[in-house]
């Protein structure tokens, strides 16, 4: 049974007016739920079972070019672990899952998404206008987050990822307005048994302080707190770093904001993880290099206003590029041209995001297509774009951004089963011809039938095995509307 795999603002106003018109005409009952309720109150979330499947007819695009595609392939799945692509495997005792009309092929690898803004689609009055938009609306009501809210909106973005097949979230955290709001976002991770980076990011409060340095020493606590626990490798660390002002641009080394983030830089660095940065005026990367603070533990957001010289340093030092398309596309009046083409020219590791979600949805194969007829328009022929590279930007590119392509982005033997197996056969998509066509230009998340993280089957028949969206949905309503009547936000 096939289902819709997309959880937009109609479900979450749906859901919240089931609240009762009540509960956004006042601040009291929902305020003060918010506030008793415990995330650590919470009971641990019960994951399915890694059963030996042995997946069978599809299919298999592996993204991996000594395997090749395989027309007609078997995926045999033991323990997590991928052991063998082939025809006709055999398997004793495994789980036969039939996935003739279907490809199967890596999860998507998400790098950059702000998953705590997703409650805040109930909110969003117009997301192209300057006073009611995505802006205003995360500023304001953002330093209203409770850590419950947090892990509400986190838990609801994860739902949506399952149903889009992303296997691998880069969770942007840039309101982690104390250790219990770092703590409560994590939970929600590893309830939903997602793999994900979480980067640490700064207190919504700082962007008013841009002189005083973010607490590295809480990101040292999680770092020593979070990965003791057993979460099989799942959940790996980083921060998230303010971006640059103009001021620190145009003053360089004699801005007090500079200094700052040098602080969380270097304390970020001695701790062993890797940095994430918005990208915003031009001159960033430049500033990035006088500065020192250039290197492959550092990767930026939003690649729309770098010149040739800044790319060729970025490829010299290691430096990733994660392009968020829909939410770029819609921006580029003000920030320029998505430079995929540029990028991918320099030699500059580049991959895909969804960034947020507020007012938007989370569908993965349309960030595919939007990035290839943006490229089209651009560029065209003259720098051909083939389907099958935007399917590598997507999957084992995104796992070498995130320094993870040892374990996933490609259904290779000795890699962890984070797969989907993507419905060929509906009328949407059918006939199949050439796959990574198909999922460029095709395909939706509601041809999704089957996620697999980590050899867990989470989305099974096009439904979540272990989340409740039920009740994630309803959860997520009840935090929007307290977080809307405790600020007044229109």
């Amino acid at each position: 049974m096939s289902r819709q795999g997309q959880i937009g603002r109609r479900a979450l106003l749906g859901a919240a007016a089931a609240l009762g018109a009540a509960s956004l005409a006042t601040s009291a009952a929902p305020a003060r739920a918010a506030a008793r309720r415990s995330v650590a109150d919470r009971p641990a979330a019960q994951l399915p079972a890694r059963p030996e499947l042995l997946i069978r007819g599809a299919y298999v695009l592996t993204m991996d070019p000594a395997l090749g595609d395989l027309p007609r392939g078997d995926v045999h799945v033991r323990d997590g672990d991928i052991v063998a692509v082939g025809t006709d495997l055999a398997a004793p005792g495994a789980i036969v899952l039939d996935a003739r009309d279907t490809i199967a092929m890596p999860g998507f690898v998400d790098t950059h998404w702000h998953l705590w803004t997703t409650s805040l689609r109930a909110l969003v009055r117009n997301d192209a206008a300057a006073e009611y938009g995505y802006f205003p609306l995360t500023d304001r009501v953002g330093v209203s987050y409770t850590p419950e809210d947090a892990y509400r909106a986190v838990r609801l973005g994860l739902a949506e990822a399952l149903y889009s097949g992303i296997t691998t979230v880069h969770d942007w955290a840039h309101n982690i307005l104390s250790p219990a709001h770092a703590d409560a976002d994590l939970r929600a991770l590893a309830d939903v048994g997602i793999r994900a980076r979480f980067s640490y990011g700064y207190s919504r409060t700082l962007q008013v302080e841009p002189e005083r340095p973010m607490d590295v020493g809480d990101l040292a606590r999680v770092q020593r707190d979070w990965l003791a626990r057993p979460n099989d490798g799942l959940i790996t660390l980083g921060m998230a770093s303010r971006s640059f002002t103009p001021d620190a641009i145009t003053q360089r080394s004699g801005s007090t904001a500079l200094r700052a983030l040098h602080q969380d830089w270097d304390g970020t660095r001695a701790l062993g993880l890797p940095i994430t940065l918005h990208v915003g005026p031009p001159g960033v990367v430049t500033l990035l290099e006088q500065e020192g603070m250039l290197g492959p533990d550092v990767q930026l957001v939003h690649p729309t206003m770098t010149t040739a010289a800044e790319r060729e340093i970025l490829a010299g030092r290691g430096s990733t590029f994660s392009s968020s398309p829909i939410t770029e596309t819609r921006r580029l009046q003000e920030r320029g041209d998505i430079q995929l083409a540029e990028l991918l020219d320099a030699g500059v590791q580049t991959s895909l995001s969804v960034d947020h979600i507020v007012g938007l949805n989370c569908d993965f194969f349309t960030a595919m297509r939007v990035l290839h007829w943006n490229h089209s328009h651009r560029v065209g022929d003259r720098v051909p774009l083939p389907t099958r590279r935007i399917v590598e930007l997507a999957t084992i590119d995104g796992a070498r951004d995130l320094g993870i392509a040892d374990r996933v982005g490609s259904l290779t033997p000795g890699k962890r089963a984070d797969l989907i197996l993507v419905r060929t056969a509906d009328a949407n998509v059918a006939p199949l011809g050439e796959p990574t066509h198909a999922l460029v230009f095709a395909v939706q998340p509601r041809n999704v039938d089957t996620v697999l993280v980590d050899g867990r089957i989470l989305v099974q028949g096009g439904q979540l095995t272990a989340l409740d969206e039920e009740q994630a949905v309803r959860e997520a309503a009840e935090s929007a509307a307290a977080l809307h009547a405790r600020t007044g936000w229109p």
